[in-house]
């Protein structure tokens, strides 16, 4: 530890004994936890202020605003996957940093550290997130969720099983929706990781499996028509058509695979056949349409060809 504290005092010196062992320390806190507190010194993260070069958890704190309590984080793939993704938005918003995870072995480790000089590390992919807010955007997201109460039902029941629940969420300002995970399961990285493992126990997959919660932006102009379209006709075959392609965009900004990308496709194909004033039935159907010189506008289609797309 005394020799790992030299390097350290050294930038350039640690930052090639980083690269080379980094991997190491971090097995080190998964797997020695008489030493996991001083081994999470020498850690070293990329975050969202800082995507160009490696920063220690010590240097992420001296950086925390006082209203911040917790050290946040988030595991991807890649920087490039994760750095603007939805979950990052209302922690930018607020000014705080973010731990941005893309080793495979980071997410173990953390989930050994659990915290750090006495501030709690939170995935900020995971249900539960309670960030510090004022009392009147508090009040303000309980007026919401009240508001939007109906149309979470009514996105619930079109999904099935597909998600646990469906909430408001308290996480994202421009983005439509997001899915996160529960507390204990496998974050949606962890899922990807664990699915790769070419000896991996099926059975605790399944018990292990992420339980998703669908999280709505009520501020999103997407979610408040179809608040709207629910508030008419919660029969309406649009809503639920609608309803599959945001859960499915959702799955994919939120890091998950989706389980029926061709189904997926079909549908964006017709959205975009939809938005092409494209007939469906092909180039016959297109040159009928032309000589009639019937071009029907986007506006007049919109709800019928919504209603196909499943």
């Amino acid at each position: 530890m005394e020799l790992f504290s030299e390097i350290a005092e050294d930038k350039d010196n640690f930052t090639k004994f980083y690269e080379a062992f980094g991997k190491n320390i971090k097995l080190g806190i998964h797997e020695d936890s008489q030493n996991r507190s001083k081994l999470a010194e020498f850690l070293r993260f990329f975050t969202t202020k800082s995507l160009e070069e490696l920063t220690s958890l010590k240097d992420y704190i001296t950086r925390m605003p006082e209203i911040q309590k917790s050290i946040y984080y988030l595991t991807g793939e890649s920087l490039t996957s994760i750095k603007n993704s939805p979950f990052l938005e209302v922690l930018k918003k607020k000014g705080f940093e973010v731990l941005l995870l893309v080793d495979p072995i980071d997410e173990y480790a953390i989930s050994q550290l659990k915290e750090f000089e006495g501030k709690k590390l939170v995935s900020v992919s995971k249900e539960g997130l309670e960030l510090e807010e004022t009392e009147e955007e508090k009040n303000e997201r309980e007026q919401e969720a009240k508001e939007y109460e109906d149309l979470c039902k009514a996105t619930k029941e079109a999904l099935g099983d597909k998600v646990e629940k469906v909430v408001v969420s308290n996480r994202i300002i421009d983005s439509p929706c997001v899915l996160v995970t529960g507390q204990f399961g496998w974050s949606s990285n962890m899922e990807r990781i664990m699915k790769a493992q070419a000896l991996r126990d099926s059975s605790m997959s399944s018990y292990m499996a992420s339980k998703k919660t669908l999280e709505l932006n009520p501020q999103n102009a997407i979610i408040k028509e179809l608040r709207k379209k629910v508030a008419e006709d919660k029969a309406d075959k649009s809503v639920r058509d609608l309803t599959y392609l945001l859960f499915e965009t959702a799955l994919l900004v939120s890091g998950f695979a989706l389980e029926e990308p061709t189904g997926f496709a079909k549908r964006i194909h017709r959205m975009i056949a939809l938005g092409l004033d494209v007939d469906d039935e092909g180039e016959a159907s297109a040159t009928k349409m032309e000589e009639d010189n019937e071009m029907p506008p986007l506006e007049g289609g919109g709800a019928s060809a919504l209603e196909e797309i499943d």
